[in-house]
């Protein structure tokens, strides 16, 4: 069982100003640099049956987060294998093939996890989708943003 999730800062955070900052202007306009780099922050966690990969502590921001996801999952449906990193730190999780399952391990911790291939798959897709959501709802105007676009569900 996979457990992939995010959580929006507190509103005392620092890192809610990340979301605040995006309603200002036109988010249409956005560029991808900021996008990835300057908004949208957030708790992500990332844990496999009871090994934890990511924890919940780690903030990230979405928007680099997802289309790193959406990558992931284009290399994994291709037979390949996968990785995707965080800006704010040099981790790495690396997505290894063997047979029908992927391994899951973390550059940074010891931790490392099996899980089938179709079950990451649709894991990573109802995160895109979740966090497409939640980024429009947040911010409408995001939806005509070609950046956000490209890990839409439709």
């Amino acid at each position: 069982m996979i457990h992939l999730s995010f959580s929006l800062p507190e509103s005392s955070s620092p890192w809610r100003k990340t979301w605040d900052s995006a309603r200002q202007g036109d988010p249409a306009a956005i560029a991808e640099i900021d996008l990835r780099y300057k908004h949208f922050g957030v708790n992500f966690e990332l844990a496999i049956g009871d090994v934890e990969i990511v924890s919940k502590k780690r903030f990230v921001t979405l928007v680099d987060l997802a289309l790193s996801l959406s990558g992931a999952v284009k290399r994994i449906s291709s037979g390949e294998d996968a990785a995707f990193g965080f800006t704010e730190s040099e981790e790495v999780i690396h997505l290894r093939r063997d047979g029908d399952l992927i391994s899951v391990s973390s550059s940074k911790r010891l931790a490392q996890a099996s899980v089938g291939c179709e079950e990451l798959v649709d894991e990573f897709v109802r995160f895109l989708r979740e966090a497409h959501s939640r980024l429009v709802a947040e911010v409408p105007g995001l939806s005509a943003n070609p950046v956000i676009r490209r890990f839409s569900p439709e």
